[in-house]
């Protein structure tokens, strides 16, 4: 008796939006094309924003119908989208059925820096962040990490231009590894986005080991969350720190800027009111960033429903700055840009359907690291 022939593998259409140029050349060189087609299509891709095949005037009919057949070009969804009175703009994401996230573009005089997500929840567990409370669900795809700015780019069209891109929005981008660089691959390819390795920052909360490897295979820049100076203190606002300490912390961040004394990390640090925001803890972060090629981000606390914490008062937060410029130290503080949308620092916002049957979607705050 004849056994009943194997059914067909189906094979899953190739997404081009998690190709880089390498993955994009290994594609091309499998079904027999020559490698330059992946520099065709990353330019119809991410510098056109093409989203579909017919556009690609430059690729023969035949190599377009068969990519059509074998291929799509797949974003993040916008869902919802608002624009700030001072010009911020968010846009609500959906990555999948039960998924989805926010992109937040903010335009300054001279620049436009866009703020994308790396993971839909967060598994770090910072007491000050409300992402944290909502626990981890995935890591984002290449497709899903890019196509924030391949949307954005689309949406913003000639009007305004995106010229920086941080990696500050839910989740920590290091424990995304591979992802995080494929995307950031891109963002700086000159046949894609052709952003310099100076406007793409990646902010990390310190996976130290995750931060050596990453030095290794790029050198984009690099924004920790610092937000405290004794590792008691970092242990409760940074839960990570009791497996990677703040001296393991501090010397991985040497180690990744080497050499080059024109290169500075920029810490982040969030103001607690009556937490972290004293003139001795200033004065501790002096001396802990003394031999560092760093800069400072202060950065109010925006507080949400029973996070047990307040934002340090203008006054102390110009104290806390005055003591670290009068060191040395470059200082900035972050303006609050969006909150009319709940796009500032600690107001943005994803949503993941509860699993079940419940049609209702949970609200995700990330405080942007």
């Amino acid at each position: 008796m004849n056994s009943a022939p194997a059914p067909a593998e189906v094979t899953a259409p190739v997404n081009l939006l998690d190709l880089d140029r390498e993955g994009l050349e290994a594609y091309f060189r499998q079904i027999g094309e020559k490698p330059f087609r992946a520099q065709q299509v990353l330019q119809w891709l991410h510098q056109r924003g093409a989203d579909g095949f017919d556009a690609m005037t430059n690729l023969s009919k035949g190599l377009r119908d068969r990519l059509a057949e074998q291929c799509v070009i797949r974003a993040p969804e916008v869902v919802h989208e608002q624009a700030s009175a001072d010009g911020t703009r968010k846009w609500l994401m959906e990555v999948d059925p039960v998924n989805r996230i926010e992109t937040v573009f903010i335009p300054e005089p001279g620049r436009g820096t866009l703020c994308v997500s790396s993971q839909v929840g967060c598994a770090l567990a910072c007491s000050f962040c409300s992402t944290a409370r909502q626990g981890f669900n995935r890591n984002l795809r290449v497709a899903e990490i890019i196509g924030q700015l391949w949307v954005a780019s689309r949406a913003l069209g000639d009007q305004q231009r995106i010229t920086n891109v941080v990696l500050m929005g839910m989740g920590e981008p290091l424990l995304n590894f591979d992802n995080v660089v494929t995307a950031t691959r891109l963002m700086m390819d000159d046949f894609a986005y052709g952003l310099s390795k100076r406007r793409v920052t990646l902010s990390t909360s310190g996976v130290v080991p995750a931060l050596d490897r990453l030095r290794m295979v790029s050198d984009i820049s690099l924004a920790v969350s610092l937000h405290a100076t004794d590792d008691v203190l970092r242990d409760e606002l940074v839960p990570i720190n009791r497996k990677y300490p703040i001296r393991d912390l501090i010397a991985a961040c040497k180690r990744y800027v080497g050499r080059d004394s024109r290169r500075k990390i920029t810490f982040e640090y969030v103001m607690l009111d009556g937490v972290n925001d004293t003139p001795a803890h200033a004065r501790a972060l002096v001396r802990l960033l003394s031999h560092v090629p760093s800069k400072v981000n202060l950065i109010p606390f925006n507080p949400f429903p029973n996070s047990g914490y307040q934002c340090s008062t203008p006054a102390a937060i110009e104290r806390f700055g005055d003591i670290l410029r009068e060191a040395g130290l470059v200082t900035t503080r972050r303006k609050t840009r969006g909150e009319d949308i709940d796009a500032a620092c600690g107001q943005l916002v994803g949503e993941v359907r509860q699993r079940g049957n419940s049609q209702r979607f949970q609200r995700i705050h990330s405080v942007g690291q």
